[in-house]
């Protein structure tokens, strides 16, 4: 179920009138060009002269006239303005443009196409400030993909070219344009997302653009069964969990979207509102026994959404995101002892994310059993006081107010206090790098030369440091954020283990 449905068209936009014989393009060296084309400015401002060249335009009108003079033709037909301006209801003088109907034909299709390229350099610009910086490419990369038009052809009265059977892609955009389903703009920006090419180069760079909701949509339980077994290698309980979450998700979500689509309503798959969130919660009530928040539920259904996107990602052909407490670095250095270097980095990749997650998993046990006995020896009820609050806070994402209210605390600075998430943390990580340390050692001897590997252990112990400080930073910078803030991204990898391994701890005892 797609995500990418066509919205009403918007009344109300207004562009630039220079948009309209203003062309983006691409020059012989495949860099950005931007060119006026004279006949289409000379052709736009006369048939609009209620518009001068500074003007904004109403977008819906001026490219529906565009679209009439494009399609049907100008003789018979007369610009509602024109008639304004003559003060009569009679015989109104046309202007010179517009009087030889194929060539005003071929000038308001370029005027047009001008529109769309624009709008398709605004789409293309979005799409790198969203996920650009984050997977190595920036807008005009992607241009070349999309932009296949001549400008040069459009620049003088002699080179404006009569109709041809080639088509850019700006034309397929303009032949495919239904004026009743969507604006031009609205249409553009689904045609650039679905564009092959598109679609290739950024999956290329680990981006796959379909939401989480309609990603969540499409995919079974039995899918994730054997994604989640096969591909990520989760536990039975993790694949279970997520299977229930899933089964809950589709019986609220997708159900109520498949009526909404049965009664003609189309648009885009939004985030779930807090009442499905409720309505989800209270149909996985049923089969555990612990009630989650809001903020839980929509976490975990972003983590397996992020969990199926990669897998997407990695059958399409396409890059998986470099995680960043990776230590790539360290893989490539390696001194790989025979000529499968390549086939040997990817697996020694694949052993440390491996040891990288059980060892976070061990750490955070063995740190969290070791505060909680300490206050049980102090205070029974703190240590119960200790756990909830840690699972309130970053499950839950509730403020420290707002777990002060719940434990019965009297401040926020108590709820502080009873944490000491700095300390926590810091005990985590140098846990963490004891037990990675002696694992990865270990794992590299099967990989790297042994009259080398001597030397390198060295180089391994401040990678790894480098990568566990990164882990635990990007915990404490989220731990910082506003809770609104937090709610809008994804847990941090030690949050998520952290609530992985406090569900089962719960449900434990």
């Amino acid at each position: 179920m797609s995500d990418d449905q066509q919205s009403q068209p918007d009344k109300t936009e207004m562009s630039a009138a220079s948009r309209y014989w203003t062309m983006i393009g691409i020059d012989a060296s495949g860099g950005r060009k931007i060119e006026e084309i004279g006949p289409a400015k000379v052709f736009f401002l006369a048939a609009f002269p209620e518009f001068s060249i500074r003007s904004e335009v109403p977008d819906a009108l001026v490219q529906r006239q565009l679209l009439y003079w494009f399609s049907e033709g100008i003789l018979g037909y007369q610009h509602e303005s024109l008639c304004q301006q003559a003060g009569t209801t009679g015989t109104v003088q046309v202007y010179e443009p517009l009087q030889n109907n194929d060539r005003s034909r071929r000038l308001a299709q370029i005027c047009l196409k001008c529109f769309i390229s624009s709008q398709i350099e605004r789409v293309c610009q979005r799409l790198a400030t969203q996920f650009g910086d984050a997977h190595g490419f920036t807008y005009r990369d992607l241009l070349p993909c999309v932009l296949n038009d001549d400008s040069r052809r459009y620049i003088t009265e002699a080179t404006i070219p009569p109709s041809t059977s080639y088509q850019s892609f700006l034309d397929e955009i303009l032949h495919s344009y239904d004026p009743e389903q969507s604006s031009l703009a609205t249409w553009t920006t689904r045609r650039v997302k679905h564009h092959k090419e598109i679609n290739a180069f950024l999956l290329e760079h680990g981006v796959y653009l379909v939401s989480d909701w309609a990603i969540l949509n499409d995919t079974t339980a039995k899918q994730l069964e054997r994604i989640f077994s096969q591909f990520h290698q989760l536990t039975r309980f993790e694949i279970q969990e997520a299977k229930q979450l899933l089964e809950s998700y589709h019986a609220v979500y997708r159900a109520q979207r498949l009526k909404q689509r049965q009664a003609g309503i189309k648009g885009t798959c939004s985030p779930p509102t807090p009442e499905q969130l409720h309505q989800i919660n209270q149909r996985l009530f049923g089969q555990t026994p612990q009630m989650l928040s809001g903020a839980t539920v929509m976490r975990k259904l972003r983590e397996i959404a992020s969990q199926l996107r990669s897998y997407r990602i990695y059958v399409r052909g396409g890059s998986l995101p470099k995680q960043e407490n990776d230590p790539s670095d360290l893989a490539e250095s390696l001194p790989y002892s025979d000529s499968d270097a390549m086939d040997d980095q990817t697996q020694f990749l694949t052993d440390y994310r491996h040891q990288l997650l059980t060892c976070l998993d061990q750490a955070i046990a063995q740190v969290t059993s070791e505060r909680v006995a300490k206050l049980q020896r102090k205070d029974p009820q703190k240590a119960e006081k200790f756990l909830a609050a840690l699972q309130i806070f970053h499950c839950q994402e509730r403020s420290m107010s707002e777990i002060a209210e719940l434990l019965g605390l009297k401040a926020q600075f108590h709820v502080s206090r009873l944490l000491q998430l700095k300390a926590f943390r810091a005990d985590v990580q140098q846990q963490l790098l004891v037990l990675l340390r002696d694992r990865v050692i270990n794992q590299a001897q099967a990989y790297a030369d042994p009259q080398r590997l001597q030397t390198w252990n060295q180089q391994i112990e401040e990678a790894l440091n480098e990568q566990v400080a990164k882990l635990i930073e990007e915990a404490a910078t989220e731990a910082s954020t506003a809770t609104v803030e937090r709610n809008q991204a994804p847990s941090s990898l030690f949050t998520q283990r952290l609530c992985r391994y406090l569900d089962i701890r719960s449900k434990q005892s």
